[in-house]
C-alpha cells in the first residue's frame, strides 16, 4: 500500500526553490581509540534500549513510502560538482579590488556536490521543516518496523539528510556545520529528531538504528553530514529503486577522492568518517578497511593500497559543503550565458568557484571521465522480492 503523496510540502518547496534559483562539519566523530602495536581499536556507542523498537522486524509486510517531494526539491537545491579528479585545488583568486579571500579556500572545494543555502528564503526553510516533521510521523502511520528493510533503510536516511539540510538552512552562513548548537548541544549529536516518541540525533540514526542492524557498509556514504570533508548529498531522494545504485555510486565517489583516500610517506590516510563506522563494520581495522576499498577504487587508489602500510583516519574538511563558503559576501558579479548578461548576479567568490568548476568538467569530457554506468539487478518473476534487499 502506497502512502498518500506530501503534495502540500512538495509544491511549496519547488515553488520556493524555483523563485529562489531565478533570484539569484559536522564535526569528526569523536571516537574512543587507542593505537597499540599499529591497530586501532575504537569503542562502539553503547545501546540505547529505546532504539530496540526500530530494529527490523522478520514478519514482512509490503508498504511503499514515497519520496517524490524530497526528490522533487533536492534536484533544485544540490550543485554537481562531478567526480573527484584527485587534484588539490590551487589557492583561489582574490576578489576584484580587494585582498580579502571570499568563499571557498578549501584543497577540496571541486569535490562533493554542494546544497545552494545561500539561495534559500523564508518560504522554502519552512517547506523543508514541515516535510521533515511529516517524514517524522510517517513510522506512526505503518507497522514500519515489518516493512521490507530497503523501504526502512531509505526512510532513515532521507530524514537523516532532511533534517540536516532543514537545520544547516537555518543557521546559514555559517562557515561549519560542526559549530552550529541546538539547545547547548552540537547538531550531530542534538536529540531534535522525534520519531514514534524516540527523540534522536543524526549521530543516533546511523549508530544506533542504521549501522547496528545493516551489514553493507555502503550505507556510511548515503549520510550527508553537511560539510566538504564527508560524503556527498546525492541529487535524488533514497527510494527502493535506486537504493543500490546510489549506494554504489556514493562509495565509488568518496573512496575515489582525495577528502576519502591519500598517501603520506608510505602510510595509508583515509576519512575520519571510518572511526566511527569502525567499530560496526572495519573491527580489524586496517584489513577489514582494506577490503572494504579495494572494492570500489580504481586504478590510482588501487595503487595507493598496494603502496602502503599502517591505515591513519587523518582526512576531514569541515568547511560547509555549499557554493558560498558559507559567508554572505559584499560585492557581487554579474552573470552572463554565452556572452549575455543575465538579470541576477552572484558572489565573487561564488563566481570564482563556478569557473573552477567549468575547467575541471571541461577536463573531464576531454579526458572521457564523464561517469560510470550503473546496472540494477532485475527481478524476475516468482523470485523472492526480498533477496535483493540491503542485509
Amino acid at each position: 500500500m502506497a502512502l498518500p503523496k506530501y503534495s502540500r510540502s512538495s509544491s511549496l518547496i519547488a515553488g520556493a526553490l524555483v523563485s529562489a534559483a531565478l533570484v539569484a562539519p559536522l564535526a569528526a566523530p569523536a571516537s574512543a581509540q587507542a593505537e597499540m602495536g599499529g591497530v586501532l581499536t575504537i569503542a562502539a556507542p553503547a545501546v540505547d534500549p529505546a532504539f530496540e523498537r526500530f530494529s527490523p522486524s522478520t514478519a514482512r509486510i509490503e508498504h511503499h513510502i514515497d519520496y517524490s517531494a524530497w526528490d522533487e526539491a533536492i534536484r533544485y537545491i544540490v550543485f554537481p560538482m562531478g567526480r573527484s579528479l584527485r587534484q588539490v585545488a590551487g589557492r583561489p583568486e582574490s576578489g576584484l579590488g580587494t585582498r580579502r579571500q571570499y568563499g571557498h579556500d578549501s584543497r577540496y572545494r571541486l569535490e562533493g556536490n554542494r546544497v545552494m543555502f545561500s539561495f534559500f528564503d523564508d518560504a522554502l526553510r519552512a517547506s523543508i521543516r514541515d516535510y521533515r516533521a511529516e517524514l517524522e510521523a510517517t513510522p506512526d502511520l505503518i507497522e514500519f518496523n515489518r516493512i521490507p528493510r530497503n523501504e526502512q533503510l531509505a526512510y532513515w536516511i532521507n530524514l537523516h539528510n532532511v533534517a540536516l539540510v532543514e537545520k544547516i538552512g537555518e543557521s546559514w552562513p555559517v562557515r561549519q556545520p560542526s559549530t552550529i548548537e541546538i539547545d547547548g548541544v552540537l547538531l550531530d549529536e542534538a536529540k531534535f529528531i522525534t520519531v514514534s516518541g524516540v527523540k534522536m540525533s543524526p549521530k543516533d540514526i546511523r549508530t544506533q538504528i542504521v549501522f547496528r542492524h545493516w551489514k553493507d557498509p555502503r550505507v556510511i556514504y548515503a549520510f550527508w553530514r553537511g560539510d566538504i570533508g564527508g560524503p556527498s548529498i546525492q541529487r535524488g531522494a533514497f527510494d527502493v529503486e535506486n537504493l543500490d545504485r546510489l549506494l554504489d555510486r556514493g562509495a565509488s565517489d568518496f573512496i575515489n577522492s582525495l577528502r576519502g583516500v591519500q598517501k603520506r610517506d608510505d602510510r595509508l590516510q583515509v576519512s575520519k568518517i571510518y572511526e566511527e563506522a569502525a567499530p560496526f563494520y572495519f573491527k580489524d581495522w586496517e584489513q577489514d578497511l582494506r577490503t572494504h576499498l579495494a572494492q570500489h577504487a580504481e586504478t590510482e587508489v588501487q595503487q595507493l593500497l598496494s603502496q602502503t602500510r599502517a591505515v591513519d583516519a587523518t582526512i576531514y574538511e569541515a568547511d560547509i559543503a555549499d557554493l558560498a563558503g558559507g559567508v554572505r559576501e559584499p560585492s557581487y558579479s554579474n552573470v552572463t550565458t554565452d556572452g549575455s548578461p543575465q538579470r541576477f548576479r552572484i558572489p565573487q567568490g561564488m563566481a570564482a568557484l563556478l569557473r573552477e568548476h567549468g575547467t575541471k568538467m571541461e577536463r573531464i569530457e576531454r579526458e572521457g571521465r564523464t561517469g560510470t554506468v550503473y546496472f540494477a539487478d532485475i527481478q524476475l518473476p516468482g523470485e523472492d522480492p526480498a533477496k535483493e534487499e540491503i542485509e
